[in-house]
């Protein structure tokens, strides 16, 4: 695992520069004292970061440093940008990931915070990995696949599977079966003890049909896959519930019976998070050496270079970038 300190600057990689993401981040920095943030570098090109502060009327002095450990003197004064190298923006984008990962890897950044890519752009110069998320995974070389934690104050989902068709779903439950989903389950709460320093985490597991399948009745994934997952799980003394009914999980009584909810599809795991709280959602990537989240919105191009893209997930991924980094140095979450 990195060796990092939590007097380490985080880092954030540029994203799609015809997005939002550089916006979000000037914010940011403008926002630092009133929201109380660490200090952060910005893995950017800097002529393209001059350009929007410029183009958004955004007085944000920049600091353009050669090594991360100037972030933090210079904080304060300036927004320090990490030159990155690339002969066009797509290779720009894939550059400061590369760059930045290293450097957490090294131990040289506490955390990356990702700001969003197009990875349909990236295919044209020669990106070959499904998402932002695998790509991170290789490059820090991890034996099992990244698994995707959604958060916002009081919530925590993760998902079983993610970006695939809903008629799809059963299909790869069926695949994972109970011995992935126990497998799954249990990285879920090593995260929860290392990353948000839970000693014993009550996790819920969701059903996958209505009403839980009622015994079999509407769907057999509960009496197939999931109890025999949940009944393993709590052979080996984890707090584990379910399998619950979709539809009174995530009312505010039901919530404080857990500390994070496995649910098995997309929507499942999103609808109710951002429901609860749209703007400040924070996406956590669990399984891998370093710390890495990201704000849970996309590039919005349509309002990128208007001046109005909200920087509150920004500002929630930072800020929990920096708590874990401090959980896994003292085992207590701020």
């Amino acid at each position: 695992m990195a060796s990092s300190s939590s007097s380490a600057p985080l880092g954030i990689t540029m994203g799609d520069p015809a997005g939002v993401g550089v916006e979000l981040a000037l914010k940011c920095w403008l926002a630092r004292d009133d929201e109380n943030l660490p200090p952060f570098v910005l893995i950017a090109d800097p002529k393209i970061v001059a350009g929007q502060a410029e183009q958004l009327s955004l007085t944000v002095p920049l600091a353009i440093i050669d090594d991360v450990a100037q972030a933090a003197d210079r904080f304060g004064q300036a927004l320090p940008v990490l030159p990155v190298a690339g002969s066009n923006e797509a290779a720009q984008t894939i550059g400061a990931i590369e760059l930045g990962t290293g450097l957490a890897l090294s131990g040289a950044l506490s955390g990356l915070v990702t700001l969003p890519i197009n990875k349909h752009k990236l295919y044209e110069d020669g990106f070959i990995h499904p998402g932002h998320t695998e790509f991170l995974g290789f490059l820090c070389e991890t034996d099992e696949a990244p698994l995707m934690m959604l958060a916002i104050p009081g919530l925590r989902t993760v998902l079983s599977t993610i970006h695939i068709p809903l008629k799809d779903v059963p299909t790869a439950l069926a695949k994972l079966g109970p011995d992935g989903l126990v497998t799954l389950a249990e990285r879920v709460i090593a995260a929860l003890i290392q990353d948000f320093g839970i000693d014993q985490p009550r996790l819920a597991i969701a059903g996958l049909n209505p009403h839980a399948g009622e015994r079999g009745s509407i769907g057999t994934e509960e009496t197939d896959i999931i109890e025999p997952a949940i009944a393993a799980l709590q052979h080996k003394g984890f707090l584990v519930d379910g399998p619950a009914p979709a539809d009174t999980l995530f009312h505010e009584t039901a919530r404080q019976d857990y500390d994070a909810v496995l649910c098995h599809y997309h929507d499942q795991a999103l609808i109710p998070l951002k429901t609860l709280n749209f703007h400040e959602g924070v996406n956590i990537t669990l399984g891998l050496p370093i710390i890495r989240t990201s704000p849970d919105h996309g590039t919005a191009y349509d309002i990128a270079g208007q001046g109005i893209a909200d920087p509150r997930s920004l500002i929630s991924a930072i800020r929990m970038a920096s708590q874990i980094a401090a959980a896994r140095i003292t085992g207590t979450m701020d």
